[in-house]
């Protein structure tokens, strides 16, 4: 007894994980565990990955805590993974045995009638003046109309219709586990990144052109789709009106690409219109403004110039960035500049914009000189400026405001810098799901599987024949019952009148005996 303990332990663990009670509960533990995710920003996601960053700048007493416990991380933990590959288990064990019980209850032959017929759903016996052969023959045909399998055993009529739901119950069941699979494919072989794309230039699908990218587990970097993709022009549109002034109207990017093939196209991404190719997607997020900057240094030489992505810090898109230029002689020089697409000021407050829109860019530059602490090795963020070891250009506290084609020159011969104008830029986030057709098919299983399942009818129907006890010969009695396998009252009504249709048909078919022609002796579900 005691070597088959560990046996009987399995076996007593299994089954409480493949029950039902414990697939539930670990859907509902599931769901409380993303609940923090849904909450709080979360590192590693493409579509906004500067969220967690400031969400740490603005919550500085709360978040080391939140930090300590995962919660900028809930997806990628090793607990929501766990939970996540109980659950996969849990609906397995539970679902593949309800599965091929539905299976086996579709092809089961319909069973013998109960022993008195009267006494099921609205349950009928009529007195014909006919022989049993006769009546057997005539009652055949009338349930072939409505119901399958219809058999006759000795004296019995058995016949059944429905069976489809079982099948539509079947479908239910296994779009379950098929959408567990495909959310497990996707997370295990796609990837997801971001990328910022300024017009006129390019970018092709390597991961070190990416801004952000998060690969699966099992994601084949080296074997990402062969794309390359320009974008040739930018547009954005606003409202004007003074109800609604600022507000998005339409976005949209033209692009040009060209795939493993080689051949180019042209397409117009637009939010929610991603531009598809075998499966990697092109999802257009967001866009802002990239100022057209050029940096001269104090030997006269331009040691930048382009332009350079401002993200927007408000709903005027407010747009601060950030410009480095290492190659400056005699020294370093960094910028930390705003840009304001319509900047307005109010007496001698401080500049802002008041709309999205271009209308007039002005740029606001700080300069610093010095060590920007690029030559040791050390991976920078180039929208971020570490100025402890920096000093500011002029001192005070004031910004340089420049309009398109001013240039601001440096003191003590550092050089100048040039406003030369403005380019959009469109984000995109990039992303590749292998199991997203899996996940859109097991949804439409789903919906069709409950479908079948809540509107299809599913009864049983036994029609029994026997020579009538009271006569010798010429005269039958014929009992007509059913049973309804979905306990819904509207389907035992429809039972019943499909019973009183039936025995009506047959009485009108036949010779009825006068004064026991048809009764009702009990009405209810069999037992």
């Amino acid at each position: 007894m005691p070597a088959t303990s560990p046996t009987i332990l399995a076996r007593w663990a299994w089954r409480q994980l493949t029950s039902m009670r414990t697939a539930v509960a670990l859907l509902a533990l599931l769901a409380l565990a993303a609940v923090p995710g849904s909450l709080l920003p979360q590192r590693n996601v493409a579509s906004d990955p500067g969220a967690v960053a400031a969400f740490i700048r603005e919550n500085p007493r709360i978040s080391p805590l939140l930090d300590r416990l995962g919660l900028f991380e809930v997806y990628a933990s090793p607990g929501f993974a766990a939970v996540y590959v109980l659950l996969l288990v849990s609906m397995t064990g539970c679902v593949v045995p309800r599965c091929l019980k539905l299976w086996r209850d579709s092809r089961r032959s319909t069973p013998a009638a109960p022993r008195t017929l009267v006494g099921t759903t609205s349950g009928r016996r009529v007195a014909l003046e006919t022989d049993v052969s006769t009546a057997l023959d005539l009652v055949v045909p009338l349930l072939r109309r409505r119901h399958r399998r219809v058999r006759v055993v000795d004296h019995e009529v058995r016949a059944e219709r429905g069976q489809v739901r079982e099948l539509g119950n079947l479908l239910f069941h296994l779009s379950i586990l098929v959408l567990l699979a495909g959310i497990a494919l996707g997370k295990l072989a796609g990837f997801e990144g971001r990328v910022a794309i300024i017009e006129g230039q390019s970018f092709t699908n390597s991961v070190a052109q990416y801004d952000e990218f998060t690969p699966a587990a099992l994601t084949d970097v080296d074997a990402l789709e062969p794309v390359s993709l320009t974008l040739e022009q930018f547009d954005a549109s606003f409202a004007g009106d003074p109800e609604s002034r600022g507000e998005p109207r339409s976005f949209e990017a033209t692009v040009r690409w060209s795939g493993a093939d080689g051949e180019e196209a042209e397409q117009v991404i637009r939010p929610n219109a991603p531009l598809d190719v075998n499966e990697t997607k092109f999802f257009l997020t967001g866009h802002g403004y990239a100022p057209r900057i050029t940096v001269t240094d104090g030997r006269g030489e331009v040691v930048f110039s382009g332009p350079t992505i401002f993200y927007p810090i408000d709903s005027s898109y407010t747009s601060d960035g950030i410009l480095k230029a290492p190659d400056a002689r005699p020294g370093q020089l960094a910028f930390q500049g705003l840009f304001l697409p319509t900047a307005e000021q109010v007496d001698d407050g401080a500049p802002f914009s008041s709309f999205p829109a271009p209308v007039n860019p002005r740029l606001l530059l700080t300069g610093w000189t010095g060590d920007l602490g690029l030559d040791t090795g050390e991976a920078q963020n180039v929208f971020t400026l570490d100025t402890s070891n920096l000093e500011r250009i002029g001192g005070g506290d004031d910004r340089t405001m420049l309009a398109p084609g001013e240039t601001m020159r440096l003191p003590d011969g550092l050089g100048s810098v040039r406003f030369d104008g403005v380019s959009r830029f469109a984000n995109f986030q990039i992303a590749h799901d292998p199991g997203k057709e899996i996940s859109l098919v097991a949804g439409l299983m789903l919906l069709l599987g409950l479908t079948v399942s809540l509107t299809v009818r599913r009864w049983r129907v036994w029609v029994r024949v026997q020579p009538d006890p009271q006569v010798s010969t010429g005269l039958v009695i014929v009992e007509v019952g059913g049973r309804s396998l979905t306990k819904r009252r509207s389907d035992e009504q429809a039972l019943a009148a499909e019973i009183d249709r039936i025995t009506d048909d047959l009485v009108e078919a036949t010779t009825p005996i006068p004064g026991r022609a048809s009764t009702r002796e009990h009405e209810g579900a069999i037992q």
